[in-house]
C-alpha cells in the first residue's frame, strides 16, 4: 500500500466534467443561473481534492468566482478542474467553465474559480493531505502563486466583514 502522504502531480487530481445547460438551470433571459453554474464548480473541485487526497473534503472556500460569458440554454459546458497547491490540511483548486454552442461549435471561456477545500475524517476533524509536486513552469507558477493567496486569505481570517451588519448578522 503507498503512503497517503506520498507527493502527487497536479495532473492526478484533473477533472473534466460536462453538463447540458437545461432550461430549469436557466433564468428569464434564457442564461444559467450562476448560482447553478456555482453549484457545478463546487461539485468539480470536490472531486479533484478527492482525487488529491484520497478522502472526505468540504469546501471551505470559494475565491475568485468570474462569470465572463452567458451561457445560454441547450449549450454544453465543460468543467476543469485540477489541484493548484496543497497546505497541511487543505488544497486550493482551480475551475474553468467552457461553453459551446452546439449548432456551431463555437466555445467560450464563461466562468473560472478558486476553491478551497479541507480533507475530514469521519468524526469531522481535519486531515493531513500529501504535498502537491509542481514539474511543468506553469504549475511552479501556479503554486507560487496559490502560496501568495493562501498567505493574504490567512491574513484577513478573524478580520471583522463590516457589510454582515448591513444584511443584519
Amino acid at each position: 500500500m503507498t503512503n497517503p502522504l506520498t507527493p502527487k502531480p497536479s495532473a492526478a487530481s484533473h477533472v473534466d466534467m460536462v453538463q447540458m445547460v437545461l432550461p430549469s438551470d436557466t433564468n428569464a433571459l434564457g442564461a444559467a443561473f450562476g448560482g447553478s453554474v456555482m453549484g457545478w464548480i463546487d461539485i468539480a473541485g470536490a472531486v479533484a481534492a478527492q482525487r488529491h487526497c484520497r478522502q472526505v473534503v468540504v469546501t471551505a472556500s470559494m475565491d475568485d468566482l468570474h462569470f465572463h460569458a452567458p451561457i445560454r440554454v441547450g449549450w454544453t459546458v465543460q468543467l476543469k478542474a485540477r489541484v493548484l497547491a496543497a497546505f497541511n490540511t487543505s488544497m486550493e483548486v482551480g475551475v474553468t467553465v467552457y461553453a459551446e454552442n452546439p449548432l456551431t461549435g463555437e466555445r467560450t471561456l464563461t466562468t473560472s474559480a478558486l476553491l478551497t477545500f479541507v480533507a475530514l475524517d469521519k468524526d469531522g476533524r481535519r486531515l493531513p493531505v500529501p504535498p502537491l509536486t509542481a514539474s511543468t513552469t506553469a504549475e511552479k507558477q501556479a503554486l507560487d502563486e496559490a502560496h501568495h493567496r493562501r498567505s493574504e486569505r490567512l491574513a484577513k481570517k478573524g478580520q471583522p466583514v463590516h457589510w454582515l451588519s448591513l444584511l443584519g448578522a
